[in-house]
């Protein structure tokens, strides 16, 4: 029980990690009028995420992601039971972050910042916004898949996942969001009863998961007996 119970509390508090953190700032920049900043905001999501993998990937393998747990379900990294329990400890784990930040913040700060909700800008349309949340984890998979689950990669934790959140808010944030992750959109929008775009948070990130890590199965990690070079 308790060999069963440890990976699921892992994603659970590293999922919380992520977005108590992510979305603290975001509040917290709206109360004391935008003092952190956008690139604020950007370098906590990314610092969070990156000490909460190095944290549990010995536990866990450090998911904290539903689109990251179904791109490893996909290439047989991790079986449908796991995958399935995973994915429910790591929304767990985003809407009690949610919940804390409602309880113990100022309302309306919290109110106003919708608890971190992702919203498309006015002048991005659905598929726009799909394909953008596609790409960029897309970017984030490949990143799980270069600097963790590859043997010869140099082990540096969940640093090289944490930059790539970070880069990719710079460049996504404004229009989508920048989720990469439906455990981080859906915590707030649970919370708040507003599922406007859900849609988009998940279909997105789960098809630049699989994309990525079917690429990186098939073709790029190293198979016994490669010779580098």
């Amino acid at each position: 029980m308790r060999n069963t119970m440890r990976p699921l509390v892992a994603e659970a508090v590293g999922t919380f990690f992520l977005v108590f953190c992510g979305v603290a700032t975001i509040v917290s920049d709206l109360y004391r009028s935008q003092t952190i900043g956008f690139v604020g905001v950007a370098l906590a999501h990314g610092v969070a995420l990156a000490v909460a993998i190095t944290a549990t990937v010995g536990i866990s393998g450090g998911n904290l992601n539903p689109a990251v747990t179904l791109g490893l379900l996909s290439i047989g990294r991790i079986t449908p039971s796991k995958a399935a329990m995973y994915i429910a400890a790591q929304l767990v784990g985003g809407v009690i972050a949610i919940l804390a930040i409602k309880g113990l913040y100022p309302e309306q700060a919290a109110s106003i910042a919708v608890y971190g909700a992702p919203r498309l800008a006015n002048d991005i349309g659905t598929v726009q916004g799909i394909v953008i949340e596609a790409i960029l984890t897309f970017l984030l998979a490949s990143a799980v898949m270069g600097t963790i689950v590859n043997p010869r990669s140099a082990q540096v934790g969940g640093f090289g996942v944490g930059l790539i959140v970070f880069v990719g808010i710079l460049a996504g944030g404004h229009m989508t969001g920048a989720m990469m992750n439906p455990a981080r959109a859906t915590a707030p929008m649970l919370v708040a009863l507003d599922f406007g775009g859900l849609a988009i948070y998940w279909i997105g990130p789960v098809l630049g998961a699989v994309v990525a890590m079917q690429l990186w199965e098939r073709v790029l990690l190293p198979k016994p007996g490669d010779v580098d070079g």
